[in-house]
């Protein structure tokens, strides 16, 4: 209901008035008759049938003339005198021809006037949409002319449009591009409109603070003498400042406004459907602030006057009031009375806004019926947001088909040769762009190979280098194990054998205990060989172990640069000899590459790195407890490609298990 109590002076300047043809006299040579038949048309002494059989005849007369502009203006003084006499659909169809004559003439201002005349028809039909059409064709010939005064004169009827379909940020941004054609002229009605709207748009987006800065601007124009007294442009805006503070139930400090408004000079003479609005308004202020002393006889004075003016919205909001009063004072006869009598009103009007109000007000008073009312109002305002939905929508594309119609012509006359020439530098551009991704796909895919190359032989080399250090510790080893054998167990093994020699002629006991001693000395000589065959089957194992030995390095150089805790585990029933280089080396490089992405991407506390031997496959199982990803969605980097790849040229196979915020496992099978 607030909506309606806002006030909009300028509301699309050419509805409401009487069509006329004022400073307009015309001298017929052949055609007197013409003249007489349109003045008695526009008689309002006669009646309806007499006016409109000498309007037709008037038709009659006219439609013999050729499509000159002396031809056109007759057709308009016909589409006023069907306007004056209410028949609409007959105003609709001059209306239309004059289209019809005036764009085959190019006659741009009797064009321009006919699609006014449309627009008022569909306003005059309350068809939101089709008016939109006709207004934003107005603006495009306005601008064509660069006539900024009337672009800015459509932007406007445009935004009213917009807000009356509650499409409030469309309609804020129309106002604000019509205050920019405002700037290059001294237009102060225009520009209170504007400001004025823009404070109404604002308030019902409760940006109070811009909404009572815009009405400042527009109260400022409107104490500009250049604007005449009779306008009372004041008057609107301080009710529409008081509205804004109503609506923050600051209602003391929009009675003050109200009471300024309905004190302007003559403002119950010259718009007394603004004194009768501020009237209302203050009854209703002084109802929430439970002073009574003026009620109800506030509400009935604005309703006389709306009765007599029939502003049915205006007569809605005082029947809404009144029932409120009476529903405070517990007069609920009467209370539901005014609410009913709003409801007709609103029904009969189709005010499908104005019959929510009413039933809400219903559902208060008549507390009874209340679950009716309700499902009313819901399935009411469901089907309203649905229509506002779909205007705005339709708003949006008006202008587009609108635009596409306008340029339609231009663009056929170059849509071949741009059709053509499109085709071909797309194809040229597709062959273009196919040669250069080939290209560099085929150079990335040469540097992968060249860096994965070098990558092996380095490994290689380092294999081979712990190979030579093995093979000389080895060599090392046996010189240390002929050193003691020949310096240690030989010498020791000669010295016994001689001393049992020399015992073995000798059999008293003395000879006989000397021979345990040597005995047990052989025992001794026994364990050490013992030991130094253990020895070598350590050694050998030792050489054999070399891979484990150079992954037992990388995880300890990984310890001081991963943050996660490594746990690492060898199976050590792994036979590492019977395994082809290339897959160690495969294997050596997969597990670099996997703690190259734990450490740039995972963010983990622990990094689980196990090789096991699971029947006849070796599996190596790199797992994390970090961040994790969603491996089907992701898109596979160069890492995990290169791990891939690297598993499948050994004949094995890479499964990888993940869930964003579980962390991540690789596991890798290689078939012995």
């Amino acid at each position: 209901m607030n909506k309606k109590l806002l006030l909009i002076f300028f509301f699309l300047s050419f509805i409401g008035c009487k069509k006329t043809n004022k400073g307009n006299t015309y001298e017929y040579t052949r055609n007197d008759s013409l003249a007489y038949f349109l003045e008695k048309a526009n008689s309002d002494s006669l009646s309806y049938n007499t006016r409109k059989v000498y309007t037709q005849k008037a038709i009659g007369l006219i439609s013999k003339e050729k499509n000159d502009s002396m031809n056109r203006v007759n057709y308009f003084k016909v589409a006023n005198r069907y306007y004056n006499m209410n028949a609409l659909e007959d105003y609709r169809n001059i209306a239309l021809l004059i289209v019809e004559k005036s764009s085959k003439a190019k006659d741009t201002m009797s064009l321009i006037k006919a699609y006014s005349y449309m627009s008022d028809y569909y306003i005059s039909k309350n068809l939101s949409d089709s008016s939109y059409i006709y207004n934003y064709k107005l603006e495009k010939l306005y601008t064509a002319l660069n006539d900024n005064v009337n672009v800015a004169k459509t932007l406007l009827n445009k935004a009213i449009l917009q807000h009356n379909e509650s499409d409030l940020l469309g309609c804020e941004r129309t106002v604000l591009t019509m205050l920019k054609k405002l700037r290059v002229t001294n237009n102060y009605e225009l520009r209170y409109e504007a400001n004025n709207l823009l404070g109404i748009v604002y308030g019902e987006l409760d940006e109070y603070k811009l909404s009572k800065s815009y009405y400042e601007k527009a109260l400022e124009i409107a104490n500009r003498k250049e604007l005449a007294q009779e306008y009372q442009l004041k008057a609107i805006t301080l009710n529409n400042m008081g509205v804004l503070y109503r609506n923050q139930e600051n209602y003391e400090k929009a009675l003050s406004f109200f009471n300024k408004a309905v004190v302007q000079k003559d403002l119950l003479k010259d718009r007394p459907n603004i004194y009768a609005m501020t009237k209302d308004n203050i009854g209703y202020s002084e109802f929430k602030l439970k002073n009574y002393n003026n009620l109800p006889g506030l509400f009935f004075e604005a309703l006389k006057i709306r009765d007599s003016l029939h502003i049915v919205s205006g007569i809605i909001a005082s029947n809404i009031h009144l029932s409120e009063y009476y529903a405070s004072k517990r007069d609920t006869v009467k209370a539901v009375q005014y609410a009913k009598k709003s409801y007709t009103v609103a029904k009969e009007n189709r005010e499908v806004r104005d019959v929510l109000f009413t039933l809400k007000q219903l559902s208060n008073v008549e507390p009874k019926k209340a679950l009716e009312y309700s499902a009313e109002y819901y399935k009411i305002n469901d089907s309203l947001q649905l229509a506002e939905r779909k205007i705005k929508n339709k708003f949006s594309r008006i202008e587009y088909e609108t635009e596409e119609l306008v340029l339609e012509k231009d663009r056929l006359v170059e849509q071949r040769k741009t059709l053509i020439y499109t085709g071909l530098t797309i194809i040229l551009l597709g062959v273009l762009a196919y040669v250069i991704r080939f290209q560099a796909a085929k150079n990335r895919e040469l540097k992968l190979l060249q860096e994965q190359q070098k990558a092996n032989e380095e490994i290689y080399q380092l294999m081979l280098g712990q190979q030579d250090k093995i093979e000389e510790v080895r060599q090392l080893e046996k010189k240390r194990i002929a050193q003691d054998l020949h310096d240690g167990i030989l010498g020791k093994l000669f010295g016994t054998r001689l001393n049992l020699g020399t015992l073995n002629s000798n059999k008293d006991d003395d000879a006989i205990e000397s021979r345990k001693s040597y005995i047990e000395e052989l025992k001794i000589i026994e364990q050490e060989i013992r030991e130094i065959s253990h020895d070598l089957n350590s050694e050998k194992t030792a050489i054999f172990n070399n891979f484990v030995l150079m992954v037992s390095n990388f995880i300890e150089n990984q310890s001081t640069v991963c943050k996660a805790k490594i746990h690492f585990t060898m199976d050590p029933l792994i036979d590492w000899n019977g395994i082809d280089n290339m897959a160690k080396i495969n294997l050596y490089r997969i597990l670099q590459e996997a703690f190259q992405n734990i450490n740039k991407y995972a963010d983990a506390q622990n990094v689980f790195v196990t090789f096991a031997q699971n029947n006849s496959s070796i599996q190596l199982d790199v797992q994390d407890d970090g961040i994790g990803f969603n491996y089907l969605k992701k898109k596979k980097g160069i890492g995990l490609s290169n791990m891939n790849t690297r598993i499948t040229n050994s004949g094995g196979t890479m499964t990888v298990k993940s869930e964003i915020g579980k962390g991540a496992k690789l596991l890798f099978e290689l078939p012995l």
